[in-house]
């Protein structure tokens, strides 16, 4: 009889749990080593040396030693180790790790340089600017491990879940395992069903169910150059119903071209040349084209004082030059009126007429009045047009695809806002917006019951990031935008914004299936545990078994979530 008892002992139980146990573990940071290498190749872009210059002399140096306003030489072919500026040489590089940009961009003295990307063919110097935690790409690094360390709200719900379940199990055991025994099952029947019922119940599945699947999940956005800040954001973002397009530089290519030149008194090149002079000062895109036009024709630029800024209608200046010094008046067909140019002539009309009519073909139309004897007079209109990217259309489309409605805010002019949205296939256009209304207007469409995700590229567009529920900053932006932002996308290409959505959608999806498992599995066992199927003449759980099967649900889990390393652009 002694002997009957013995063997029901299972000596071995403990070291089988044991080495189960470590099995899955070991199976489970493997899956984590493999969820880190998307980081290990971000860190691999920077190079262990650089060369130094120091009183005119090479001299080899770790890259983590450079201090801000070194000079590093560069040499063909090597990685430019930390940000900085090009002092010296002319090359081109290649920045594709960054920008996704396939073709090499050229640098001379003055361009900036950025840690990682390859210089290709020339030989030049440099002076560091960041380095250390303060490179672009240290930057990227320390973004995707905070995501990667970082919980979605979906992971509170295994906690509180976790919080009432262990209880519950360890009651579920005791309980079995008393009603066992006195039912005169004998101890060592009772203390099997004990620990095989804590052992199938253990909730370690549970815990790794959102973190692993988020760590996959972040890691495979930053191959793509998506960066997504915490996992509240990767959680969020499936869920958005509504995107905010800024215009300028995130629908368009942000470099707007002149395209027609209208005049009534003055010749087509001096009115070209006052108004290229008068925007010297303005910083606008809008004037930026008007100057690189004039600068193509090789026109004279005339001196300007008295530079006044009108916020989302133009600017007044003094223009020396043409017929001694004038009074000019650039902008919108708004601010003329609120400035009092009399419009009334015929030949005003006319003008303002061609002006609407280049409108409703996407141009902007940036007016010119002079001052004469105290009174404004209107000259002439030249119009500017900004490209719309290639991409737009397309991730317009996909976006309408997935059942998500596109609405575009822009500063510019109604008919040409309406006129770009068309061909870029947006639904709703909010044009003629100030800046500081981005935000309120994002606030609106939140208020009207959409999840809205706010995509821009400007330091004009950060409180609007800041608002939406998801605000996604375009590439290598403003640092504003970016510290504003929820996701960051390095390549610039707006097609990357349904990616990011549809990475978030299949994170949220991977996560509901992880926890399904966990939990599904733990449900159904805990009653086999407990010694359900003895009851019915069945065998008793060994806890040899449940052991194995609790390191098997934590594999499938991670498992399932390594799955996420395929996921597609």
């Amino acid at each position: 009889g002694n002997l009957k008892a013995v063997e029901q002992l299972y000596f071995e139980t403990a070291g089988v749990i044991i080495t189960l146990i470590l099995l899955g573990k070991i199976l489970e940071s493997r899956a984590k080593r493999k969820t880190g290498r998307s980081i290990k190749a971000l860190l691999n872009l920077t190079p262990e040396n650089a060369i130094l210059i120091v009183n005119g002399e090479e001299k080899e140096t770790a890259v983590s030693e450079l201090e801000p306003e070194d000079l590093i030489r560069v040499k063909p072919g090597a990685r430019i180790p930390v940000d900085g500026l090009v002092t010296e040489g002319f090359s081109s590089v290649d920045e594709s790790m960054l920008t996704g940009e396939s073709m090499p961009v050229e640098k001379s003295v003055g361009s900036s340089v950025t840690g990682g990307s390859i210089n290709k063919n020339g030989s030049f110097l440099f002076k560091a600017t960041r380095v250390g935690r303060d490179t672009t790409i240290a930057r990227i690094i320390k973004l995707v491990e905070d995501a990667q360390n970082s919980k979605a709200p979906i992971a509170k719900l295994a906690d509180e879940v976790s919080a009432w379940f262990v209880p519950a199990v360890m009651i579920t055991a005791l309980l079995s395992a008393t009603v066992w025994f006195l039912s005169g099952a004998g101890l060592p029947f009772s203390m099997t069903v004990l620990t095989a019922v804590l052992l199938i119940a253990c909730p370690c599945a549970l815990g790794l169910a959102t973190p692993t699947a988020i760590m996959v999940g972040t890691g495979r956005g930053a191959e793509f150059g998506i960066l997504v800040k915490t996992g509240e954001a990767l959680q969020t973002a499936a869920g958005i119903n509504a995107v905010v397009f800024d215009k300028t530089g995130t629908l368009t290519v942000g470099k707007p071209e002149v395209t027609d030149i209208i005049s009534l008194k003055l010749g087509r090149s001096e009115i070209l040349g006052v108004m290229a002079s008068a925007e010297t000062s303005s910083g606008h895109p809008l004037g930026d084209a008007i100057i690189r036009k004039a600068q193509e024709e090789n026109l004279v630029f005339s001196e300007v004082s008295d530079f006044n800024a009108v916020p989302g209608g133009g600017i007044s200046v003094r223009v020396k030059g043409i017929q001694g010094i004038t009074d000019i008046l650039i902008g919108t067909k708004k601010l003329l009126i609120k400035e009092g140019v009399s419009l009334d002539t015929l030949e005003a009309e006319n003008l303002i007429q061609q002006g609407e009519a280049l409108a409703y073909k996407g141009k902007t139309p940036v007016y010119m009045a002079s001052k004469e004897d105290g009174t404004w007079r209107l000259e002439g209109l030249i119009a500017v047009r900004d490209k719309l990217k290639e991409e737009s259309c397309e991730a317009v489309a996909e976006l309408k695809k997935l059942g998500i409605k596109s609405f575009m805010l822009t500063g510019d002019n109604r008919k040409v806002a309406e006129a770009i949205a068309v061909e870029a296939g947006i639904d709703e256009v909010r044009a003629e917006v100030l800046p500081e209304d981005k935000a309120f207007e994002v606030e609106r469409l939140m208020t009207g019951g959409f999840k809205v995700a706010m995509v821009g590229d400007g330091i004009n567009d950060a409180p609007a990031l800041a608002a939406a529920d998801v605000g996604i900053a375009i590439g290598s932006g403003t640092d504003v935008a970016i510290e504003s932002a929820d996701i960051i996308l390095v390549h610039s290409d707006i097609r990357d914004v349904v990616s990011a959505i549809k990475l978030s959608k299949a994170v949220l999806k991977n996560i509901k299936q992880n926890l399904f498992w966990a939990f599904g599995y733990n449900v159904l066992l805990i009653p086999v545990a407990a010694g359900i199927l003895t009851l019915f003449g069945g065998p008793l759980l060994n806890p040899i078994l449940a052991a194995g099967a609790m390191s098997l649900s934590s594999v499938s889990v991670v498992s399932n979530a390594l799955r996420l390393k395929h996921f597609k652009k």
